[in-house]
């Protein structure tokens, strides 16, 4: 069986509520039970990346939380950094 190295909880809010984004409170409770999840599946809290992205899906936004460990926080951070280096390079020529 595959090893999981990654999470995600999504939380949905109608965009005439949302102001852009979700509260604080609603951030630190999707946060808490992202926490508690890991610990659950014996994920220590401190070695996962976590991000945030909210993608809009008519009358309302889902905000998603994601945590990723080994393989894919490697991943992750490859591609973060190659979308950084593009970046500075197509801004310094």
């Amino acid at each position: 069986m595959a090893k999981h190295t990654h999470a995600h909880l999504a939380r949905k809010v109608p965009k005439s509520q949302s102001k852009g984004g979700l509260t604080a409170m609603a951030k630190r409770q999707v946060e808490y039970y992202m926490g508690a999840k890991l610990e659950e599946i014996g994920i220590n809290v401190n070695l996962p990346i976590y991000r945030w992205k909210g993608e809009d899906k008519g009358t309302f936004i889902e905000w998603t939380y994601s945590a990723y460990w080994d393989d894919s926080k490697d991943k992750i951070l490859a591609e973060e950094a190659k979308t950084a280096s593009e970046s500075q390079a197509s801004t310094s020529s």
